[in-house]
């Protein structure tokens, strides 16, 4: 009896709560949009209640709570009332019985059309994590290149996702916060939705790294105090200025975001005593005029950083972002940064694309000046077509979705932004593709410079080119930008390719001829049929995957003719059997390799790629090297995009069982860690105690002097895999005195 009383109390509160949280809904709208029409939100919820009825989210809250939570945010956005019925029902097409014509006939095209391009596709089966994240991201560019109202749902859905991702297991809030960290708030960060994109990444890291999180945040809050009071005076002393000079303008004050001071820490390897822009104002003012004498006020009052002055009204980010930024020096030699701009720059800052949004029957749903914010969209859809790989993908988003730029011209004054360090190269592809295929050097401020420059600010840049002249594959380790390297690698693949089919017909006659079969009596069916047990579209791809060294002329000629008298030796693969799907070696080497499985080729050497030494349990790819066997990666390895422009030499590679390795002695792996710590007794012995501990052999062990009175230690560990890896980082970690753990991929 008491616990009916209870659920119907519960049942009661949250229909009081959901009924609060809907006015509220309804205020924000009448507030910010007057004109909109309520009705079709109104519906929009009574459709919501209806078909999410009895449905429960993983807090044990009712289900509906979640798509009203998603149309608050979007409310807030300022967004328009068809934007919000459809994040009202943004998940009714995959958890519920309703279906997108039913949707279509009660609230219109529109809507529906923004729940479709909305509707998640968990439950199409891929073969991996990276193939359903990318085909994700690609339909999501899609839908936003006709409505751009998609990704800001997309947003606001994740962002609540992102609030209650307490609720789930720990495995997936790591994957959905990296996820976050991956795409989604560069995303937001593209469209210049910084509210946005700075609470995604916050919510991120307390879930990618708690433990580092929870040592930020202590060591912020406990500057919190002296941080806030310091600001307090400079804002009441500023204020006071702008008044005496006649600046009709605004202060605020912040303290740095906890993911920027990490990012800051983890780049610089500093101390957080050493993050110069911790502490911030904000001087939002009523013109651009009042932004210049704003500033030239600012470094009257105190002394200016050198090389921290930036200019983004004059120049703005490529996400339209603008304002003036600099770095003084105040009392007691505190740094602080200070951003200048207008209260419509503040929109946009905060904002981004839906600062303005607009939307008119029967007209665009975006400004002129959005549609400039979404050009890179519309670039990356085109590139996407080229691109079959998800990793690639994948790898060209993150690129170009938070960019650090740099801004050059060409000599007639025409502003160019690439990424920082980008070089002669970028500058090259960006004017045009064929002027980038055939460059020879450049002209940097009328001096010829290397290729490999890195272009600064400012810089004036001339390309030379030469008729005839090719891409090389050693371009790809010095561009930086997306469209620079897509160019190349599509060149490359073109020619790599024709000649891989050339070197695989010479390789199988070859081997014909090794064994007398007569290589005429194949037939072109005879070919499509072997390419398609491996899994491939046309004899061509067969060729090709010879040429490059995937697969023997062998293997191949056994499949083309079963019958005849090749044999296939001990280690080879026999006629018959099933091909790449099903064709898995075991590989027995030193070094941790015979914990690796190989899908595909039983002639090849398998290796751990020395530039990353991946281990066990961390994501891997397999690269096949002539004449030297199978390169395993680590996914991210810097190395690998690089490497997999050339999508005929990767092969699939995983991780033998457990189960497998517990029959032999299990592989363990040499990792170098370096530990940036205080100098001072009894550290060394504390760090090797935590490596005891574990069960874990030295290999060796180095130690110097730091930079800053403090120490680095290196050590070579033998780790078992990346978990046992892992709880050695943080068991450092939380010794007192340690400032940071690093893991050097090279030994």
């Amino acid at each position: 009896m008491a616990t009916a009383q209870t659920t119907a109390l519960s049942a009661e509160d949250s229909s009081d709560l959901l009924a609060e949280k809907f006015d509220r809904l309804l205020g924000l709208v009448r507030a910010n949009r007057p004109g909109d029409d309520l009705d079709i939100i109104r519906k929009a919820w009574d459709f919501c209640l209806e078909h999410h009825h009895g449905q429960k989210r993983a807090s044990g809250e009712p289900f509906v709570l979640h798509p009203l939570e998603v149309a608050l945010v979007l409310a807030e956005m300022k967004l328009d009332s068809t934007a919000i019925a459809a994040g009202l029902l943004h998940d009714a097409i995959e958890d519920t019985e309703a279906e997108a014509g039913e949707i279509r006939a009660k609230f219109g095209d529109q809507v529906e059309h923004i729940v479709e391009g909305v509707t998640k596709i968990d439950k199409i089966q891929f073969a991996n994590r990276e193939d359903r994240q990318a085909e994700n991201v690609r339909k999501m560019l899609l839908a936003m290149v006709s409505d751009v109202r998609v990704v800001l749902i997309k947003l606001a859905d994740r962002l609540h996702n992102m609030r209650t991702l307490e609720h789930l297991s720990a495995d997936k809030q790591q994957n959905i916060a990296k996820e976050t960290l991956d795409i989604y708030a560069p995303l937001a960060h593209r469209l210049g939705m910084g509210k946005v994109r700075g609470e995604l990444e916050d919510l991120s890291f307390r879930y990618v790294d708690p433990y580092t999180y929870e040592k930020l945040h202590e060591a912020v809050e406990a500057r919190r105090k002296e941080g806030e009071q310091f600001l307090s005076g400079v804002e009441g002393l500023l204020t006071e200025k702008l008044r005496e000079s006649n600046v009709e303008a605004r202060v605020e004050w912040r303290i740095k975001r906890l993911f920027s001071i990490n990012q800051k820490l983890q780049k610089s390897n500093i101390s957080i005593d050493q993050v110069y822009d911790l502490l911030a104002l904000r001087v939002i003012t009523k013109s651009v005029p009042d932004c210049y004498a704003a500033f030239g006020l600012i470094h009257s009052i105190w002394r200016p950083v050198p090389g921290r002055i930036k200019d983004f009204i004059a120049m703005p980010r490529p996400n339209l972002y603008q304002s003036l930024h600099t770095t003084v020096m105040g009392e007691g030699g505190h740094q602080f940064e200070v951003q200048i701009r207008t209260e419509d720059m503040h929109r946009i800052a905060e904002e981004g694309i839906a600062a303005h949004w607009k939307y008119k029957a029967g007209g665009s749903p975006i400004s002129a000046r959005d549609e400039q914010r979404l050009a890179w969209v519309r670039q990356l859809v085109e590139w996407q077509r080229e691109m079959t790989d998800p990793n690639e993908f994948l790898s060209t988003l993150k690129i170009d979705l938070y960019p650090e730029e740099v801004y050059t011209f060409t000599p007639k004054g025409k502003v160019v932004v690439l990424p920082k360090d980008a070089s002669p190269l970028d500058f090259a592809y960006s004017i045009h593709t064929e002027v980038g295929n055939t460059c020879v050097g450049a002209k940097v401020n009328g001096r010829l410079v290397p290729l490999r420059s890195k272009l600064r600010n400012g810089d004036i840049v001339e390309v030379v080119t030469q008729n005839g002249h090719t891409p090389s594959r050693d371009w790809l380790t010095i561009v930086k930008s997306a469209r620079a390297r897509n160019k190349i690698k599509h060149w490359l693949n073109e020619h790599q390719r024709e000649r891989a089919i050339e070197i695989g017909r010479k390789l199988l006659e070859r081997e014909a001829r090794k064994y007398k079969v007569a290589i005429s009596k194949f037939e072109e069916a005879d070919y499509a049929r072997v390419a398609t047990e491996y899994s491939m579209a046309t004899p061509s791809d067969l060729m090709a995957a010879i040429g490059f060294g995937k697969y023997s002329a062998r293997q191949v000629l056994n499949r083309l003719s079963p019958g005849i008298a090749v044999q296939p030796g001990p280690d080879h693969e026999t006629p018959g059997d099933g091909g790449v799907s099903d064709a898995v070696k075991r590989v027995a080497m030193a070094s941790g390799t015979e914990s690796l499985q190989v899908e595909g080729q039983n002639e090849l050497l398998v290796y751990r790629a020395r530039c990353c030494n991946p281990i066990r349990g961390e994501e891997i790819v397999g690269y096949v090297t002539r004449g030297k066997g199978v390169a395993v990666h680590a996914r991210n390895c810097p190395n690998v995009q690089n490497l997999l422009y050339e999508s005929d030499r990767r092969v699939s590679v995983e991780w033998a069982r457990a189960a497998d390795q517990a029959a032999g002695r299990a592989a363990t792996y040499p990792v170098k860690l370096t530990i940036f710590c205080d100098d001072r007794p009894g550290m060394l012995k504390e760090l090797t105690a935590i490596i005891s501990d574990e069960g874990t052999n030295i290999r060796a062990v180095d130690s110097r002097p730091g930079p800053n009175a403090d120490a680095v230690v290196e050590f070579v560990v033998e780790a078992k895999d990346v978990r046992q890896l892992t709880r050695l980082v943080q068991g450092m970690r939380r010794l007192p005195g340690v400032r940071d753990v690093q893991r050097s991929q090279k030994l």
